[in-house]
């Protein structure tokens, strides 16, 4: 048996008896079982994966344990994969981010008890303890420089968009503008790595690669190897909400299910009529060969959502630096508008997001299939509704829970207006035409199948 112990690092580095004594207790309860995952995860840092079993199966013998001391509390792998390892060394990076998990899971998970009661509070409570995750991961920091960039966009890209996605970052790095992702692999990695370069052109000391995750999609897309601030939200709900709430500006490059999901949640809450005058840049951008498929996603978004919602984004193809520079030149904008409102510079806290898009959707069987999928309501709720169809496709897809749901009881069922699902099948067939589901490597078997 090999083993190793960690030092604490960060805000984990001073603990009261109380927070010790609450740690150990929550590691022998259910929320072990997701630490160790979630660690075993951010061990593969860097790895180009998306199947959370080729984790998990190799490394039954590896477990994590919490080591109590005066001041603080160890960690000690057991069976740690070698990856992890430059001559018998942990990486540092690997070492931060073992210690975030933590952080956010255990530390937040016995004052939230996770999802169970955070799932039942209402929107204002929701919002806060967004917040408060996010301020105790030290990520909120208080700055008037207005310059986080969240990049959206899918793990599996091919080279031309994989390359886009690194110009992209380097022009936003160029104009001292951060980034944050879903700190994967593919477009959450481009961004951060070509942003790298553009900050030490200018030699900006304040790089900032923030990479933002939820415990059932980590071990199917591990941190890559640039992020710097790694923040673990309970759920998909609480992770969106902090991007869009953290954010000064959001760039969506192409990607699959995920990605689809994403433009949806946030279409939907812009859609709310109480976010008219919100000021919010997105643009929508890749390589010149991605023309095609944002013409698709556009033409989805305006088939079932209408022209007020496809006004909400700008469509820049093939221009890295146009997206940004436009981006920079909105920059005051953002300032004065929050200047204005007298909100945060760091959280917006002006936004506002109905409980629809808040609340966590379970994707099972019958949720999926009960799906108000009908163009009769309103736009916001279709947008909430065709959020939760893309996020149980995603699940179905990657995350270690809707896999073994598929695989027992076969594909997710989508019912809805004939219209929209013929619009809906067309979507997602470009999306497997052009291996946005998974990895390429293996045929993709759809974990869905829309019922026209």
């Amino acid at each position: 048996m090999h083993s190793i112990q960690l030092n604490p690092l960060g805000s984990m580095s001073q603990l009261s008896q109380i927070e010790v004594d609450s740690l150990s207790k929550s590691a022998d309860g259910d929320l072990y079982h997701v630490f160790r995952n979630c660690c075993l995860a951010v061990l593969y840092s860097g790895a180009e994966i998306d199947n959370c079993e080729n984790i998990f199966e190799p490394h039954r013998d590896f477990d994590i344990r919490l080591i109590g001391r005066e001041r603080g509390v160890k960690i000690e792998l057991i069976n740690p994969p070698a990856l992890a390892f430059v001559d018998g060394k942990l990486i540092k990076g690997v070492h931060e981010h073992i210690f975030a998990v933590l952080r956010d899971l255990l530390h937040i998970g016995a004052k939230y008890a996770l999802t169970s009661s955070l799932g039942k509070l209402d929107s204002h409570v929701l919002t806060n303890s967004v917040f408060d995750m996010l301020r105790h991961a030290q990520v909120l920091k208080n700055t008037a420089e207005l310059n986080l960039v969240v990049c959206w966009g899918g793990h599996s890209i091919g080279e031309i968009e994989y390359q886009y996605t690194k110009e992209v970052g380097y022009q936003l790095g160029l104009r001292e503008l951060n980034i944050c992702t879903g700190c994967g692999p593919g477009a959450m990695k481009g961004p951060m790595k070509g942003a790298t370069i553009g900050h030490a052109k200018q030699r900006y000391k304040n790089g900032r690669y923030l990479g933002i995750t939820e415990p059932s999609i980590i071990a199917a897309e591990p941190p890559n190897a640039i992020v710097n601030e790694l923040v673990i939200m309970p759920d998909i709900e609480k992770r969106l909400e902090a991007f869009v709430r953290m954010a000064h500006a959001i760039v969506i490059f192409p990607g699959g299910a995920g990605t689809a999901e994403e433009l949806l949640y946030l279409i939907g809450i812009m859609l709310n009529p109480q976010n008219k005058d919100q000021v919010l840049p997105i643009i929508l951008t890749g390589p010149e060969q991605s023309k095609g498929y944002f013409e698709a996603l556009d033409n989805f978004i305006g088939l079932t959502l209408g022209k007020e919602a496809q006004d909400l984004y700008e469509i820049i193809v093939g221009d890295a630096a146009l997206v940004a520079s436009t981006i920079k030149q909105k920059q005051s904008v953002v300032k004065n508008y929050r200047k204005e409102k007298g909100d945060s510079f760091d959280y917006n806290w002006s936004l506002k997001i109905s409980p629809e898009f808040q609340l966590p959707f379970v994707p099972n069987h019958e949720n999926m299939s009960g799906l108000n999928l009908h163009f009769e309501q309103p736009k916001a709720e279709l947008a909430a509704s065709l959020r939760k169809a893309f996020s149980g496709i995603v699940a179905g897809n990657v995350k270690a829970e809707g896999v073994k749901l598929i695989r027992e009881k076969g594909p997710f069922l989508l019912h809805g207006d004939s219209e929209m699902m013929e619009v809906m099948d067309t979507l997602l067939e470009s999306f497997v035409k052009q291996q946005r589901m998974k990895l390429p490597g293996s045929e993709y078997q759809p974990c869905y199948k829309v019922v026209k």
